[in-house]
């Protein structure tokens, strides 16, 4: 598996033989410039234009909006409803939380997340691998609770995503933050990361990844 962010909340997740999955797509109001991507899958947490932006894919993905439970080409997708705030919606709306199957290797993409998860919606994703979570607060949850959620639910990797770059337009906090709450203050970031089942960590352990334009 290979994991690509492109900034913000847009990552391609890909492995051979299985459907290329894109996770929120922008357009250019971000201030990154979305690449010329194809996938087989684009999954869409909010209807927001940072991270509702189908048409800017190639090919002809099969788009997923909403909460469900999705079964493509082998790969087996959860959608579990959430919120985009910490008042149920009433500020932001809500915000579908998605887990990927791999055969077996799972990947959570958090959207844009505004509150801690509950236990029971914990408990809905059960299993998680590789932890792609929105760290910049404002419009998601802060680094301080992304750290709870990561304890909630002790995934092997975690991505932080959804925080201020030099390319961002947004008023969003660095990833910074996020990394000093984790104990992680030193690492180097990436250009990808390929994972296998085989391969991960026995302790959680965070990646962090330059975005590819």
């Amino acid at each position: 598996m290979e994991i690509i962010w492109y900034g913000h909340a847009c990552f391609r997740l890909h492995q051979r033989g299985r459907p290329t999955i894109v996770t929120d797509p922008y357009d250019n109001s971000t201030g990154y410039i979305l690449p010329r991507l194809r996938a087989d899958i684009v999954t869409v947490s909010h209807d927001h234009s940072d991270h509702n932006y189908v048409q800017g894919i190639r090919g002809r993905p099969k788009v997923l909006t909403s909460p469900g439970e999705y079964e493509i080409q082998g790969v087996f997708v959860t959608g579990v409803p959430t919120f985009h705030d910490r008042k149920q919606g009433k500020d932001r709306g809500r915000n579908t939380v998605f887990l990927f199957d791999f055969d077996g290797l799972t990947i959570c993409h958090l959207g844009d997340l505004g509150h801690v998860l509950t236990q029971s919606q914990a408990e809905a994703l059960g299993s998680v691998d590789v932890l792609l979570i929105p760290v910049g607060g404002v419009y998601t949850i802060t680094s301080a609770r992304a750290a709870e959620v990561v304890s909630l639910l002790e995934p092997r990797l975690v991505i932080p995503m959804h925080y201020k770059t030099k390319a961002l337009n947004f008023r969003l906090s660095t990833v910074g933050p996020f990394l000093k709450e984790m104990g992680a203050e030193d690492i180097t970031p990436r250009e990808s990361l390929k994972v296998t089942k085989a391969s991960l960590p026995e302790e959680t352990e965070v990646v962090v990844l330059e975005y590819k334009q």
